[in-house]
């Protein structure tokens, strides 16, 4: 009898991520331009490198507060004063190992192994596989795809809510359609979960990449006090710092405690050096950050149009986030594509189906990177679909 058989259900279920499959397939290859992750080309700038080295190199290396050091939720919530136009103190402010544990801080705080959290699909894979892991049952609603286009039903999105419902998941700008909610919308949801009495987890991660703004409507711009909001973010995509694993969480100062119960029993915290290179990205990386988001632009525009124009790539260009989000005459089975596509163009793409329903016929393109390398991408890809 195989060893497997006496773990846990919940740990044997966990779906391998059909991104990561596709990137352990061609990891490595010549030639080739990965675009299957959500990641820049931009090794972590050296003035964020310098002063975690400096704090290393002072004995910073030791236990911290499990909430963050004071440094940096005081520079979290400049950040959030400066781009937001926000008021609120460093009590609202918590540093986690990543964004994506602070999604799963956040899905252990939130529910209970039955309830349910509804999630707008198609969808980055791990806030299901983080609700499903913890017992609780994930709840796609799909948004609609017209003319390239993505939008949201909120009638679907209100027959979705049941008594098990615990909270909604909002992503927006959305990975991976690049969906992003207009200031109506976000007042039109938080209305159901105050008519529901449910919490909204929200992702904003990429609300600084948005193309036709300073940042995308925010659950900032239409909350009041006493809304029952978590917002979940990380320094991965706007500080070239994905590797670094440095997230955080605005929440209910009320909630302290719970969070920093959770932090304690996970990871014990944030290393105080890492955290004090986040303090220099927030303090001294607005430049960067505007950088990134030029090249972000520029490369959007870039890859789309060049698929646009074989007429046989369905897609709009997207409002925010980093991805082309793309609907390939001819693709019925996206996970055999992306190896095909790999194969013969060298070029990496992450599968539609690990974004769940609504996603299976697509294909993702990050585009974070040198628009030349997108310029040879496009190319490459454009004559793979004219081929077909």
């Amino acid at each position: 009898m195989s060893i497997l058989n006496s773990l846990s259900p919940r740990a044997l279920e966990a779906p391998e991520s059909g991104i990561v499959e596709v990137v352990n397939y061609a990891r490595g290859r010549d030639g080739l331009i990965p675009l299957w992750v959500g990641e820049g080309d931009l090794p972590t700038p050296g003035f964020i490198n310098q002063a975690a080295s400096d704090a290393m190199f002072a004995g910073e290396t030791f236990y911290t507060w499990q909430r963050g050091i004071p440094e940096l939720r005081q520079a979290l919530a400049n950040y959030y004063s400066r781009h937001f136009g926000t008021s609120l103190p460093m009590e609202h402010f918590y540093v986690t190992g990543s964004g994506m544990q602070a999604i799963q801080l956040s899905v252990q705080a939130l529910t209970s192994p039955g309830d349910e959290m509804i999630y707008l699909s198609p969808a980055w894979p791990n806030i299901a596989a983080a609700l499903d892991i913890a017992g609780a049952r994930s709840v796609p609603v799909t948004l609609d795809f017209i003319n390239g286009s993505w939008s949201l039903d909120l009638n679907r999105l209100e027959k979705a809510i049941t008594p098990k419902t615990r909270a909604m998941f909002i992503n927006t700008p959305s990975n991976p359609t690049g969906w992003t909610a207009t200031r109506e919308d976000l007042a039109a949801i938080l209305a159901l979960a105050r008519k529901h009495d449910i919490w909204i987890l929200a992702d904003e991660i990429y609300a600084r990449y948005y193309y036709i703004g300073a940042r995308a409507p925010s659950f900032l711009d239409v909350m009041e006090s006493g809304d029952k909001i978590i917002f979940v973010n990380s320094f991965s995509k706007n500080w070239s710092m994905t590797g670094w694993r440095v997230g955080w969480i605005v929440a209910p100062p009320e909630m302290g405690q719970v969070i920093e119960n959770l932090v304690q029993y996970s990871t014990s915290g944030v290393a105080q050096f890492m955290q004090r290179g986040a303090v220099a990205a927030l303090d001294q990386g607005d430049d960067l950050v505007k950088m990134n988001i030029e090249k972000a632009a520029k490369a959007r525009d870039i890859l789309c149009d060049a698929l646009i124009a074989t007429n046989r790539v369905e897609t709009l260009k997207p409002d925010g986030a980093l991805y082309a989000f793309l609907k390939i005459d001819g693709v019925t089975d996206s996970r055999a594509a992306a190896i095909d596509i790999v194969d013969k163009t060298g070029v990496g793409l992450a599968p539609g189906t690990a974004f769940g329903p609504g996603g299976e016929l697509f294909m993702r393109a990050c585009f974070l990177r040198d628009p030349a390398h997108i310029e040879e991408a496009a190319a490459r890809l454009a004559a793979y679909i004219q081929a077909r």
